[in-house]
């Protein structure tokens, strides 16, 4: 009998679940087992990273405060002593850069842990929530919102109008690419690649028939932002974050299981049918909330995993949590860097993500190609 652990050492049978849209490297492929403790050294240091950099982020810019004037202000609010800043240093700290920074560090981890799970289902390393219409229905939801100028839930009406189209958008998916009570992998794959097409046709009508002043907020709103951050955007994300990221763990061994194949991971006591839906619609949950409030930021769910894998093997243990916290690294510093780069502008996150991750997804292609001697 195959145990779970033996998944990190025996992937070179995964390229049997064949996607047909891949490049032939399964997600799930890996030459050697890794030490545990470098799983643990790297969690670490993602952590460790994560929290300086928040603290970063949150005094820098405009209006600078000094990282010790920060932990001061954090620690006065958690009654641990400290002291408070001016009137100016607080309302800019709690009111503008924290919850900027807790939005980032949400979405940032949604994404990336979605990316990882997106990956693990389809054994495909091209593979991110994308894919299957999450982003492109979330948008033709906040577009047509704008474009008809909707107010059902006043200011909340394009984050409430991205999520729910975003989740329609998978079920829809879903439910046209079940046929005799199974989901294959390429049929979902391609139903998605059609749907994103149609969405698309939607939103160039939607834009073509919208003015000046809402076509420059659909334009704002695709290129993805956290300008608009606020604490009632954050505890909106909040709980679909959350309820995402703590599922997505309990599903790292059958993940495992499932690189070796779909009929030996049935073999091994896998329910591939209903593992499979659970992980759609736990990527659904993290991908529209995110898109409904931050937009469309590309690239984090897809190099965030790959980067991991290469750094510590394939193992979905540490890949979908790992993921989660270098998502959340990677968005806090893009948006750091969006907000810092180009002062007084700020450049659109979802541009800049897109301007740093293509040329690496391009290099990751290469050396892909280049390992395995072409495409299989």
């Amino acid at each position: 009998m195959t145990s779970a652990s033996d998944t990190n050492t025996r992937t070179s049978t995964s390229g049997s679940r064949g996607t047909g849209t891949g490049t032939g490297t399964p997600a799930g492929t890996g030459k050697r087992r890794r030490p545990a403790g470098g799983s643990t050294a790297l969690t670490a240091a993602l952590l460790a990273a994560l929290l300086l950099l928040c603290l970063l982020s949150a005094g820098i810019g405009a209006y600078d405060i000094p990282l010790g004037d920060v932990l001061a202000s954090v620690q006065h609010r958690a009654g641990l002593g400290g002291a408070a800043l001016d009137r100016v240093g607080e309302s800019v700290l709690w009111n503008v850069r924290l919850p900027r920074v807790v939005l980032a560090l949400l979405v940032g981890a949604s994404l990336g842990c979605a990316g990882a799970l997106m990956q693990g289902v389809f054994g495909n390393p091209l593979a991110e929530p994308g894919v299957i219409g999450i982003s492109s229905g979330a948008a033709v939801g906040a577009v047509a919102s704008i474009a008809l100028g909707l107010s059902f839930f006043g200011n909340w009406t394009v984050t409430v109008c991205a999520f729910v189209a975003g989740l329609a958008t998978v079920l829809l998916v879903y439910a046209l690419s079940r046929s005799g009570g199974r989901t294959e992998v390429v049929t979902l794959i391609l139903t998605g690649i059609a749907v994103n097409a149609f969405a698309g046709a939607l939103i160039g009508l939607f834009i073509f028939f919208a003015d000046n002043a809402q076509v420059t907020q659909i334009t704002f709103w695709q290129l993805g932002s956290l300008a608009q951050a606020t604490w009632p955007k954050v505890l909106a994300v909040l709980p679909c974050a959350l309820a995402g990221l703590a599922v997505a763990p309990f599903s790292a061994r059958k993940l495992d299981l499932l690189a070796l194949g779909e009929r030996p991971a049935r073999h091994l006591g896998v329910d591939v049918e209903r593992l499979r839906v659970v992980l759609v619609l736990v990527v659904a949950l993290l991908t529209a909330a995110a898109v409904a409030v931050a937009g469309i930021i590309t690239f984090v769910g897809l190099l965030v995993p790959h980067l991991l894998r290469m750094a510590n093997g394939p193992g979905h243990r540490f890949l979908v949590p790992g993921s989660a916290l270098g998502g959340a690294l990677v968005l806090v510093a893009g948006d750091l860097a969006a907000r810092t780069v180009a002062v007084p502008a700020e450049l659109p996150l979802g541009v800049l993500t897109a301007l740093f991750g293509s040329p690496f997804f391009f290099w990751l292609l290469r050396r892909t190609r280049r390992k395995q001697g072409g495409w299989a």
